[in-house]
């Protein structure tokens, strides 16, 4: 069973694994992870099911009460990310950092003012931007149980900030929060919850990772220092981007359908 920075205190924890030659860590086994360190249970007790909307349920079978814990996947390209929270729903979603239209892909899927707003950023953080908007409205409608149906993409997100990550109120309050918990490592990835108060967020290490346990507002994420503008992060994206454009120029589009988990 695992120890966690935070016990008592409604904490949204996430889990990032990579396994060898850019195949993920299956999700179950993080799943499984977080069910042992949320629920006080060995990894042996924890089962991993699936709701009749798809999504993944953890939970401890047993003569008594159902146990179940609230938990969300997101897989791009070798990473999976598990987020987890015992107070209830969390959402989560993850994106590489990769060349795509930035203003395009906006100008089409997202609400008038956040177009604009992306269009008066600086072009060299754009497409960085752009994942951040949408891997927030990823994970709210994962949170809502919802996915990006119903004008999911036209829902209006806090703008991305470089400062700590910290989840904000989305679509004008409430009990709706957003936010981008840096990782470094050319990803970009957001974590959702539907919480009445400020909930805090710790990425917590797993196996083969990208990032080791450390609490939003912290200096380090991994071995990368970040500063309070959050200027390393961005080189790490640009740089990302900057490779990836290398080696191809092909993909520059997401899927426009997605059902969250």
């Amino acid at each position: 069973m695992s120890q966690l920075p935070v016990p008592g205190r409604d904490t949204a924890y996430v889990w990032i694994g990579r396994g060898v030659g850019g195949r993920p860590l299956p999700a179950g086994r993080l799943l499984r992870r977080a069910g042992a360190a949320l629920l006080g249970r060995t990894e042996a007790e924890i089962v991993v099911e699936h709701g009749r909307d798809g999504r993944p349920l953890v939970t401890v079978p047993g003569a008594g009460a159902r146990v179940e814990l609230p938990v969300s996947v997101s897989r791009a390209d070798g990473v999976v990310a598990v987020a987890a929270r015992a107070a209830g729903p969390v959402g989560i979603d993850v994106e590489w950092c990769r060349p795509l239209p930035a203003l395009a892909l906006a100008g089409r899927w997202f609400a008038p003012a956040e177009a604009a707003w992306l269009a008066g950023r600086d072009a060299d953080g754009r497409a960085r931007d752009f994942l951040r908007l949408w891997t927030a409205k990823e994970a709210v409608g994962k949170a809502l149980g919802t996915g990006l149906r119903g004008g999911g993409l036209r829902r209006l997100m806090p703008v991305p900030d470089d400062l700590d990550g910290a989840l904000r109120s989305a679509s004008g309050g409430g009990r709706l929060r957003v936010g981008h918990p840096r990782v470094g490592g050319g990803l970009v990835l957001a974590v959702a919850v539907v919480a009445g108060e400020a909930v805090p967020v710790h990425v917590v290490s797993v196996g083969a990772v990208l990032v080791q346990a450390v609490p939003v507002g912290a200096a380090r994420v991994g071995t990368v220092p970040v500063g309070s503008d959050g200027a390393v992060g961005a080189a790490r994206c640009s740089a990302h981007v900057a490779a990836a454009r290398s080696a191809s120029v092909e993909r520059t589009s997401l899927p426009v359908v997605v059902r969250g988990s």
